[in-house]
This record gives C-alpha cells, sequence and structure tokens, in this order.
C-alpha cells in the first residue's frame, strides 16, 4: 500500500495545489468538447473540458474536476499544464499523448497507483474526440483496430491493454477479470506476450516505483 512518502515533490505539489480545476459553472466555460471517464465502483471519476481555437487547432483551454485519490489529481493537474503550456497543444499532440508522457512529467508513481494516471488522458482523448464529433471531423478520430487473442472466450487485444491501463499488473488478475485463456488453454503463450508488451509500453519505467 503506498502512503504520501511514495509521491515525488512534483506530484505532491500539484496535489496540494492543483491547476486548471473548472471553478466556474459548466455553462460558464462554454467548453468546445467534454469527456467524462471513470470506474463509480473504484471511486475515480474523472471530467475534462477544453476550449479550442479552431483556426491554429490547438487547445488553448483545458479545465478538469475529478473525484479520486492525490495520484488521479495530481497527474491531471500535471496534464492539465502540459496541454494548456505554450499557448495551447495542436490537437493531434494532444491525441498522441500518453500515461507514459503523464508520469514522466510527474516524476513517477507508485506502481499501485499508475492506473490512476490514465484517468486525466482518457478523459481528454474524450473531450478531444467529443469536439471533433460536434465540428464534423470524426475522420480525424483514429479506429481502434482490434485483434481477438482468445476465440474461446472473444477477448482482444484491446481489452488487455484497457486493463493494464486500469491497473491489472499480473497475468492472474487479467483472466479474473477478462476471463482470458481459462477456456481450451492454446492462446496462452500470445495472451501472455500481449500482456507484457502493454506493461512495458505504459509502465516500464515505473514498476519499481
Amino acid at each position: 500500500m503506498s502512503n504520501f512518502m511514495d509521491y515525488s515533490d512534483k506530484l505532491m505539489d500539484h496535489f496540494s495545489n492543483p491547476r486548471n480545476i473548472l471553478k466556474v459553472t459548466e455553462k460558464e466555460f462554454q467548453a468546445d468538447g467534454v469527456g467524462e471517464v471513470g470506474n463509480p465502483q473504484c471511486g475515480d471519476m474523472m471530467k475534462v473540458w477544453i476550449k479550442v481555437d479552431k483556426e491554429m487547432d490547438k487547445i488553448v483551454d483545458l479545465k478538469w474536476k475529478t473525484f479520486g485519490c492525490a495520484s488521479a489529481i495530481g497527474s491531471t493537474s500535471v496534464m492539465s499544464e502540459m496541454v494548456v503550456d505554450n499557448n495551447g497543444m495542436k490537437i493531434d499532440d494532444a491525441l498522441k499523448l500518453t500515461p507514459q508522457n503523464i508520469m514522466d512529467r510527474v516524476g513517477g508513481l507508485p506502481s499501485i497507483k499508475i492506473h490512476c494516471s490514465v484517468l486525466g488522458d482518457k478523459a481528454l482523448r474524450a473531450a478531444i474526440h467529443d469536439y471533433l464529433k460536434k465540428t464534423e471531423q470524426t475522420n480525424r478520430i483514429e479506429e481502434v483496430k482490434t485483434k481477438v487473442i482468445c476465440t474461446c472466450l472473444n477477448v482482444t487485444d484491446h481489452e488487455v491493454e484497457e486493463q493494464v491501463l486500469d491497473g491489472v499488473k499480473d497475468f492472474l488478475t487479467l483472466q479474473e477479470k477478462t476471463k482470458i485463456s481459462t477456456g481450451c488453454f492454446t492462446c496462452r503463450e500470445e495472451a501472455e506476450k500481449i500482456f507484457e508488451q502493454y506493461l512495458n509500453k505504459y509502465f516500464s519505467n515505473n514498476n519499481s516505483k
């Protein structure tokens, strides 16, 4: 179990003094895009509002609110600064922002709290997609191409990726949540390989935190 001593000074600063929290009503802010993600069962919820300079194709303002832990608050505060610094981030660059980018900026997170850093990233992506839909730019929304790994239970690589981003760190827990490779077992080797690939992709530099 983590405690505040496990957090970087930067994350603690952003937790104690979070930047860019929405302090007016949604109606007053007049967002161009809104994204909301989270899991009510674990208590972490995140909502992001963005304003876009349509001519420059930049996010020029970002506000957020969360019902979450110190990691969710601190990492999302950092993410908000990353997006609005230097007169705003290009839409395409914001879509490429990853949990790893945020964790690098915040100085890492305890391994059991890494999943909290993806809340802001997911909510930002949802807000951008909302904006693109409203402005009839759906061609810019990248379609998620999935591959079925476990044919018995119809589990895809995208589902494995989502579980990793939600904090699953061992294959047994992955099986409990998705039932992958619990039928004929022939996909076990491939499933474990893909699981490890996603762990390394997002959290390779933070597993020891």
